[in-house]
């Protein structure tokens, strides 16, 4: 008996030994990870941030998108009812353009790993971990204290694909009403793939100009002066509309056929300008920021207004309704440089300067001979340089950015750098094009409408159709 219960103690003791025991070392990888509640709620916290920072930027993003439809409103309504189907396909189909040639190559070129100058690695379809040098120092110094770092890449792919396209829409309206539908196409692709990326990642993809201190936060001159520039060589390569300047000099206004579309257009991008420099935060963040950047570009569009309606009045002595929103985006495409390091007072400033400048710049322009149906050169092109000049004139460094304010030499050194590669490249482009197949439409086509002859569709049929009869 003494040893069977002796063999019993023995066997529950090798029980107990495998139920204790064993567990602890089946186990101690699990118990080795356990964190404390502090680092639970610090993780938690990481994790809500990052989500937050992600939701905003995308819907930065989709106000973005929405800017396509304010810019198809705008261009057909300043536009002759004859061509509304034509300039609508191309606000449509740009988008669609942009958004294969930037997701195939462009945000690689843009934001790819190699030299100061150009990517070379990670180029193609969103290729590698993270193709850009958003978890180094680089990036991170170009939005200095903003959570760019943290936004997946998706997210981050998806905001710049809308101010790529962006870049691309603004050259449809200085082309509008002359050019070949798919010539159009052609070149939007080649500028979204490889012409935007390549001097956007001069500035935002940590390049040589970003290490001189260049700042353009939200994209006068990347995004608005390179669209400009590019819409300035096809409006100087198509050459004017038929009619529109006279064998004796004198300059024949083509009124708009459609005002409201046009004004509407014009809110509806006002409205997308509140996810176009608010978004480039790349992050909630505490707010400040945020906030800051509303108001002053909220302001700089209503001085921008009504600084153009004023300078209108007194040159055309006429409050004109074009000059009056064309004033307004001016002032928004000034204040998209410098929004997140001026003061609301210096954004008054900036807007109302711009307000004039277009007026100014839309009548120098048809001196000049050079027609642009929408005025897109004078809005993009020099309210983009002035806005990217007013960093420097404006900024200050307490700003909530937190930035360094660069020199006005260093803003102009980057005008002139970004203006002189994106004008001369989209020349030649252009030139090519025309050379190969014609970038504009026969004079009888022109007369017609490219509705009819691009399309084979009217906006207006029955319309037509009672003016005809």
């Amino acid at each position: 008996m003494e040893r069977i219960h002796g063999n019993m103690k023995q066997y529950f003791k090798s029980i107990a030994f495998l139920l204790l025991v064993v567990p602890m070392f089946l186990f101690a990888d699990e118990a080795a990870t356990v964190v404390s509640p502090a680092e639970e709620t610090a993780k938690a916290i990481q994790t809500l941030t990052v989500g937050l920072d992600t939701l905003w930027v995308l819907v930065a993003g989709m106000l973005v998108f929405f800017m396509n439809a304010g810019f198809a409103l705008v261009e057909s309504g300043f536009a002759q009812s004859k061509n509304t189907v034509n300039i609508l396909a191309k606000n449509f189909i740009v988008f669609a353009a942009a958004t294969f040639s930037y997701w195939a190559i462009g945000w690689g070129l843009m934001f790819g790993d190699g030299t100061p100058y150009y990517a070379t690695e990670g180029v193609f379809f969103l290729t590698g971990l993270d193709n850009s040098p958003a978890l180094g120092d680089d990036y991170k110094g170009v939005y200095s204290s903003m959570n760019w770092t943290g936004v997946p890449l998706l997210a981050k792919f998806f905001f710049q694909l809308v101010f790529a396209a962006t870049a691309a829409t603004i050259v449809s309206g200085a082309v509008a009403e002359r050019i070949k539908f798919h010539s159009f196409l052609i070149f939007s692709f080649i500028l979204v793939a490889v012409m935007y990326p390549f001097t956007g990642h001069w500035v935002w993809g940590g390049g040589w100009l970003a290490g001189l201190g260049f700042h353009d936060f939200a994209g006068s001159t990347v995004v608005h002066s390179v669209g400009g520039w590019a819409a300035l060589a096809g409006a100087i390569v198509l050459g004017a509309r038929k009619g529109k300047f006279l064998p004796d000099g004198r300059i024949k206004p083509i009124l708009g056929h459609n005002m409201t579309s046009a004004a509407l257009g014009t809110l509806i991008l006002w409205l997308g300008w509140f996810g176009f420099n608010p978004g480039s935060t790349m992050g909630v963040g505490d707010g400040s920021v945020m906030a800051h950047v509303i108001v002053t570009t909220n302001i700089s569009a209503a001085l921008g207004a009504l600084a153009s309606t004023v300078t209108a009045w007194i040159i055309l002595k006429k409050p004109d309704l074009g000059m009056i929103l064309n004033g307004t985006l001016a002032g928004l495409v000034g204040i998209t440089a410098p929004c997140a390091i001026v003061s609301p007072t210096s954004a008054a400033i900036i807007g109302a300067v711009s307000g004039v400048l277009v007026v100014l710049s839309v009548l120098f322009f048809d001196k000049m001979k050079i027609d642009d149906p929408v005025g897109a050169t004078s809005v993009h092109l020099v309210c983009g340089i002035w806005g990217t000049l007013a960093v420097a004139i404006f900024g200050y460094e307490g700003s909530p950015a937190g930035v360094d304010v660069p020199s006005f030499l260093t803003q102009l050194y980057g005008i002139l750098a970004i203006g002189g590669f994106t004008f001369v490249v989209s020349f030649i482009l252009w030139f090519v094009l025309k050379l190969a197949g014609g970038i504009r439409v026969s004079e009888e086509e022109e007369l017609s409408g490219l509705d009819l002859g691009e399309h084979g569709a009217e906006a207006y049929p029955d319309f037509n159709i009672r003016v005809r009869g």
